[in-house]
């Protein structure tokens, strides 16, 4: 009796079972696909982080606009935070994302050290991180890419544009960025190298105007009151402290742009506006408008692309015989 029942038993399961054979689903699972890839994100999927380092100049002022406007175009969900100037705040921003769990984390780094452990942290919990603008000093895989400029050879061309005009012979003054940045250190050094072919051509002070307008012209006044009529020309790493410098020396009572040459970085609005009046001799480009690349890049990070480890600005150089025409272009 026992057996005729397991063998009945037996019999109605492999009816069921029968036209399902050790190879086919049934049609309710067949769409289960567990390795296939998962759907594509779209810009408005994204959650972002983005530690700003601060509002220290008109450049990053028009960099932070970039990023947020760019967002909000986008219809990207934007967390910001300004670190106004301070490292501590910038870890402590980037502690948050991980904490809320954001998709991508973009950082422009006040300066180059001291980055890896949170770096590291943001690694474990699985969040890449995009740097903007400024290199941190970390190992390649703590980073999926670099966006922002080639800061060495701004300070390159700066020292080339500098050597036509003073011919090759110059009593140079510095206003350095932000000591330990990575815009400071190679603009710093690029503009050595190109020196290094002109003998005549001597920096003879090197200080940090913090990349700011008050620090440039507060440095500047220090120049002056020290070297006096010396000084033929200055070479300043941004915009803001070149238009400083332009204070301090017409206070002084000289003309900037004829008495003193000036270079400087960045091609804001303020330095064309300079250049036209005449007070500035030529400004060296260095684009803020990141915020289309920086997003492009983060979408394509969390889809799992491919992105390049460096992508490079393209940058120009500015005279003034062409600053009133473009001028008006200009969207920084």
């Amino acid at each position: 009796m026992k057996i005729s029942r397991i063998l009945f038993l037996g019999a109605i399961l492999a009816s069921i079972l029968g036209p399902w054979g050790c190879s086919q689903k049934p049609d309710s699972l067949s769409t289960l696909q567990p390795d296939a890839a998962k759907p594509e994100k779209k810009y408005e999927d994204l959650i972002i982080g983005y530690a700003q380092l601060g509002a220290e100049s008109e450049w990053r002022a028009a960099n932070t606009i970039s990023i947020k406007e760019t967002a909000e175009e986008l219809g990207v969900e934007l967390r910001f935070l300004d670190a106004q100037q301070k490292q501590e705040n910038q870890i402590e921003a980037v502690r948050k994302f991980i904490i809320q769990k954001v998709d991508v984390i973009g950082i422009s780094p006040i300066v180059e050290t001291g980055w890896e452990e949170v770096f590291r942290e943001a690694k474990a919990a699985g969040i890449p991180i995009i740097i903007v603008d400024r290199r941190a000093a970390v190992p390649e895989d703590l980073y999926v890419s670099y966006l922002g400029s080639d800061f060495l050879e701004e300070g390159r061309k700066a020292a080339r544009v500098m050597a036509e005009l003073v011919a090759g012979k110059a009593n140079i003054v510095e206003l350095v960025g932000t000591i330990g940045s990575a815009p400071a250190n190679d603009r710093y050094t690029g503009f050595r190298e190109i020196l290094k072919n002109y003998p005549e051509m001597q920096i003879i002070d090197s200080q940090s105007g913090d990349f700011t307008r008050a620090r440039g012209k507060e440095v500047m006044t220090a120049f002056l009151q020290k070297y006096g009529n010396k000084i033929t020309a200055v070479y300043a790493h941004n915009d803001d402290m070149a238009l400083g410098a332009i204070e301090a020396i017409e206070e002084y009572g000289l003309k900037p742009g004829e008495d003193i040459k000036i270079v400087s970085i960045d091609a804001a609005r303020g330095a064309f506006e300079a250049m036209i009046a005449g007070k500035l001799n030529v400004t060296v480009e260095c684009n803020p408008l990141l915020g289309p690349q920086f997003f492009e890049l983060a979408l394509k990070v969390v889809n799992g692309q491919p992105v390049p480890k460096w992508v490079p600005s393209i940058e120009g150089i500015f005279f003034p015989k062409d600053a009133s025409e473009i001028l008006p272009t200009r969207k920084y």
